[in-house]
């Protein structure tokens, strides 16, 4: 039987309906999983009312990729699930958007200490997207919970 590594089933995200029918595009995912980039064009299938991308392609665009990579760096010792998300627009998002997901050593021996004292513990964690020219379209936060999974009996 054939079997997918992590990595290439989060490649196949691409072709998950709600991204498929935005143009959210995975670009590129490093082996370790600490970054993530995503890509979307502006088409005329994801454009508003105004002609700039939709709202909800955007918040899209910042879901749920924090979880999915926290989940392949913490391991299966670790209960990881997106907890909240806020968004504020910044300008008409145009032509190509792009957002870079990306975790540090420092960030992620953080995330395991505050577990270990805490026992779970709510991080928030920013994403901008961007335009071509490098200017922010839209801020989000998203707000990952991790605990540590109980040893089995």
């Amino acid at each position: 039987m054939f079997k997918l590594s992590p990595i290439q089933k989060l490649k196949l995200i691409s072709y998950y309906p709600p991204y498929l029918g935005a143009g959210i595009r995975l670009k590129s995912i490093s082996k370790d999983f600490m970054r993530v980039e995503l890509e979307m064009k502006l088409r005329w299938w994801n454009r508003n009312f105004v002609g700039t991308h939709f709202g909800g392609s955007l918040a899209s665009m910042g879901d749920p990729f924090y979880m999915l990579m926290l989940m392949q760096i913490l391991g299966r010792g670790y209960i990881v699930w997106d907890k909240a998300s806020t968004i504020r627009f910044r300008q008409p998002g145009k032509g190509t958007v792009r957002c870079v997901y990306k975790f540090t050593e420092e960030q992620i021996a953080d995330i395991k200490t505050q577990v270990a004292e805490l026992g779970k513990q709510d991080f928030v964690f920013p994403l901008n997207i961007v335009n071509t020219q490098g200017e922010v379209v839209c801020e989000l936060q998203k707000t990952v919970y991790v605990k540590k999974k109980e040893p089995k009996r």
